[in-house]
């Protein structure tokens, strides 16, 4: 959609380095771009950084991870500045100690103000509550599903019309099986060290390695079946530690002490989940707190692949329970053991049958160029409202 003339986006997101709100902002900003606008991202940076300015976006270097009351403070200053200086139209925060920064900036310049909801935020006291509603103190806030737009309305009591759902997207150029080089799929295989002639199901989870994502539940339903004579899958786990290395280091404990390291690899950080996704057979999402969103059991869907994810938050909305793939009772291990052989048993047949059903789905309701216009349309609402 067009936008008014002379647009200016900053977005204040506290990485680029990997997952859903660094994304979406990388998406958001291709997109103004495109539109004949321009987009800032403020930012610690991250490997996104040159995907972002690569798509005509801006990276402006700023501590926005930080945490610390000085350092926000300061952050809030330096973005007044910049507001000024570059005539920023509109302000997006997608994360909340960043977002009080940003906040501070945009009521100092007179400027609208939206945040994005990109989790569940827990608030076990009234100090957290407050916390987390700074992300409701502008003129719109967006939610990443129904989910997360109902828990919102809860948590704080906000009008209906002040939040909108906008489910995250998928970018169905890149996330496309006949745009995946055999190439690529066979350097992953390499990398991974996944042999040519390994017929097993091949698994895949694909996430930050964080206690949330669910990984030792997996262990533990591998050693399951291992226990019952099956042998015949291989669970890959992608992802960065992010500087978790006792976490990192725990779960190859917990690999060795099941005796499954036949069965599970961790395989690092992955740049290309396309192709992870046409080496896979089936995708996983067993996290054990619900996610907002989910986008890891998009993606794989999107790519023609079935997915078993836990049956809480977001993912009971992608995820069509034996249509499009599998839900599951989170840390349940006897449940995913089951989930997973009746994803080896369902066979390459079956399995593509329902990853074309799933690929059918996601491709109608979950466009990145649909969270996109979206989200171009909700900022002109809010400078309308203003105006």
């Amino acid at each position: 959609m067009p936008l008014p003339p002379g647009f200016t986006l900053l977005q204040v997101v506290p990485e680029l380095e990997t997952g859903g709100a660094e994304l979406s902002a990388i998406e958001v900003a291709r997109a103004v771009v495109q539109a004949g606008g321009r987009a800032l991202v403020a930012s610690r940076g991250g490997r996104l950084a040159a995907r972002l300015e690569a798509d005509g976006g801006r990276l402006v270097a700023l501590p926005a991870d930080s945490k610390n009351p000085l350092t926000i403070a300061s952050n809030g200053r330096r973005l007044a500045n910049l507001i000024r200086r570059e005539k920023v139209s509109l302000v997006h925060a997608r994360s909340r100690a960043p977002a009080f920064s940003a906040l501070w900036a945009a009521r100092a310049t007179g400027t609208p103000f939206v945040a994005t909801y990109h989790g569940i935020y827990k608030a076990r006291s009234r100090l957290k509550r407050w916390y987390n509603a700074v992300m409701t103190r502008g003129d719109l806030v967006i939610a990443n599903s129904d989910y997360t737009r109902a828990h919102v309305l809860a948590e704080h009591g906000l009008p209906p019309e002040k939040v909108v759902a906008i489910p995250r997207g998928v970018d169905l150029d890149r996330f496309d099986p006949a745009a995946v080089a055999p190439e690529r799929i066979e350097r992953l295989r390499a990398a991974w060290g996944v042999a040519d002639d390994d017929r097993r199901t091949k698994v895949l989870l694909a996430g930050r390695l964080t206690r949330i994502k669910g990984h030792l539940t997996i262990i533990e339903a591998v050693s399951r079946l291992k226990a019952e004579g099956r042998t015949d899958l291989l669970v890959l786990f992608a992802g960065d530690d992010q500087g978790r290395t006792d976490y990192r280091e725990e779960l190859f404990e917990a690999i060795s002490t099941a005796g499954v390291q036949d069965m599970v690899k961790i395989v690092g950080h992955c740049d290309d989940m396309p192709a992870a996704c046409l080496l896979s057979d089936v995708a996983i999402l067993p996290t054990t707190v619900p996610e907002s969103f989910g986008r890891a059991a998009v993606e794989p869907q999107a790519m023609g692949r079935p997915v078993i994810a836990s049956a809480h938050g977001g993912t009971v909305e992608t995820v069509l329970d034996g249509v499009t793939g599998w839900l599951v009772p989170p840390g349940e291990a006897s449940a995913w053991a089951e989930a997973l052989k009746a994803a080896a048993d369902l066979g390459p047949a079956g399995r593509a049958e329902m990853g074309q059903l799933a690929m059918g789905r996601a491709r109608q309701l979950y466009r990145t160029d649909a969270m996109c216009a979206a989200t171009l349309a909700a900022y002109e609402r809010v400078l309308e409202a203003r105006r």
